[in-house]
């Protein structure tokens, strides 16, 4: 925790850090003097400034004779003086529209929510996956496709069907897959699909303390239908928004910054922090831990699934981003993404 700074000190960071962010520009104390309603002469203001920068709230460019804000300023406006802005009709309505519960997977819900997010902010949106483990296997079918391929048809939860095609090494005909899924759905249905991949390899690959090969067999498909969808995973739009801020301008720094997104897991430690707490999470500049993020803050909210916390989603952007509309506009995303994870059930 930082110390508390005095009303006035208090009252002028926060003109500094709004000024800030709305032209990109140091801010110099002539231009505070105009605008504090403060009763503070200029060489006051200056004096402030002054302390606030020994207290490393504020800085100095070299270029400059004004200041701009540090993560320590930016991170006590967020903490202590920030009022968050309440969406506009239009923006509410929109994310009610695009997130309606509805028959879309998750995954198309992930992505409706990562475009909502960049188009609203002008950033980068960014949903994880839901987590698998809350995913539950209903039921299972398989039908006989062309070529030695068989077509599974997982109904997950309550309403959300997923599809795979398997290649298998042989022709299956449609009562021997019947068959498979029946012996399934009676051992397996009800299971969630993390630790209902680990049993079916489980029951795969035991062979001599069983002489069940039907549910071996059928064991090994399920498996080969579920592989890869336990992996954590998220979705991001709007990377070419990033490039409109003069701070991450440098070719290099945002060359880092795609690539760690496009790696996914090089951040998946940091969305996995968010998914430990309720409530938003702000990450301002290197509190992330992540050097490509050094430039950027990380506004993100969880959402939840069956009353849990199945995933976040939030805005990747600049340090300098206008925190009183980011945080309610991920806030009202994320509620609206658990509204439509229920399916309108």
């Amino acid at each position: 925790m930082f110390e508390s700074l005095d009303a006035r000190a208090a009252a002028l960071l926060k003109l500094l850090v709004e000024r800030y962010i709305h032209d990109g520009q140091p801010v110099g104390s002539r231009t505070l003097s105009r605008m504090a309603d403060l009763g503070l002469s200029p060489a006051t203001i200056r004096n402030v400034m002054a302390d606030l920068d020994e207290l490393g709230f504020v800085a100095s460019p070299h270029t400059s004779a004004g200041r701009v804000p540090t993560v320590r300023g930016y991170r006590y406006f967020v903490d202590s003086l920030l009022a968050p802005e309440s969406l506009n009709e239009e923006e509410a309505a929109m994310i009610a529209d695009e997130l309606v519960p509805g028959d879309r997977s998750a995954a198309d819900m992930a992505e409706a929510a990562s475009a909502l997010l960049s188009r609203l902010s002008r950033m980068a949106g960014v949903v994880t996956i839901p987590r698998r483990n809350l995913a539950v296997l209903r039921r299972i079918e398989f039908l006989p496709l062309s070529g030695n391929r068989v077509l599974a048809i997982l109904v997950v939860n309550e309403h959300e069907v997923q599809n795979r095609v398997l290649r298998t090494d042989r022709a299956y005909g449609a009562d021997e897959l019947r068959r498979y899924a029946d012996s399934l759905n009676q051992q397996f249905a009800g299971r969630d699909l993390i630790s209902l991949r680990h049993a079916l390899a489980q029951e795969a690959a035991d062979v001599q303390a069983r002489v069940n090969l039907l549910l071996r067999d059928a064991a090994g498909m399920a498996e080969m239908a579920i592989r890869g969808q336990d992996a954590s995973d998220f979705v991001v739009a709007g990377r070419p928004n990033l490039m409109g801020f003069q701070e991450l301008a440098d070719v290099n720094r945002l060359r880092g910054l795609f690539e760690a997104l496009d790696r996914k897991r090089d951040l998946l430690g940091l969305f996995d922090q968010c998914l430990q707490a309720d409530g938003v999470q702000i990450f301002i500049g290197e509190e992330s831990g992540y050097c490509v993020l050094d430039e950027c803050s990380v506004v993100t909210s969880p959402y939840y699934v069956d009353g849990k916390i199945a995933g976040v989603l939030g805005v990747i952007g600049p340090t300098r981003m206008a925190y009183s509309r980011i945080i309610p506009l991920v806030q009202e995303t994320a509620k609206a993404m658990t509204q439509g994870l229920k399916g309108g059930s």
